[in-house]
């Protein structure tokens, strides 16, 4: 009997959407699914190993932000400033940092696969990426996995 699947692809790189790809993963390969993940675009960054500890949370246009938050988004530094509080809060709530989910779902099992063209695209090199990423791919490789998925999300 085959597995079920779960396909995801992530494509924003900031840390407030960086946490739902692998939250999904990692609780969805414990219960024994198959999952990839295929980072794409500005996901990319989630997998750098440059920026993966230095993530920043994506203001301007949130409407999910407080006002506060994004009123000091306007402020030089803000992001930064409201970036830090998010990392603070997510670790005074006992959550994982995304580079923890990373090593959590490598050894849950999750594939994750880094998009050749988006990298061709940006400039982004093999050697730029976290050693946890299985491949660089296509589209067509994704699209295979993703045929056979029970769930398929794009973040």
């Amino acid at each position: 009997m085959a597995l079920d699947r779960l396909a995801i692809i992530v494509s924003k790189g900031s840390l407030d959407m960086a946490y739902p790809p692998f939250i999904l993963a990692t609780a969805a390969a414990a219960m024994d699914m198959e999952c990839m993940l295929f980072f794409t675009f500005w996901g990319l960054d989630v997998i750098n190993k440059d920026k993966i500890d230095s993530l920043g949370v994506s203001i301007a246009g949130n409407p999910g932000m407080p006002t506060i938050a994004r009123a000091a988004g306007m402020v030089p530094f803000g992001s930064k400033m409201v970036s830090l509080m998010m990392r603070s809060q997510f670790a005074s709530s006992d959550v994982m940092s995304i580079r923890e989910f990373l090593t959590e779902a490598k050894e849950l099992g999750v594939h994750m696969l880094a998009c050749q063209m988006s990298m061709d695209v940006l400039g982004v090199k093999r050697g730029d990426l976290v050693p946890e990423v299985e491949d660089v791919v296509g589209a067509a490789t994704f699209l295979d996995f993703a045929r056979d998925a029970k769930i398929s999300l794009f973040v």
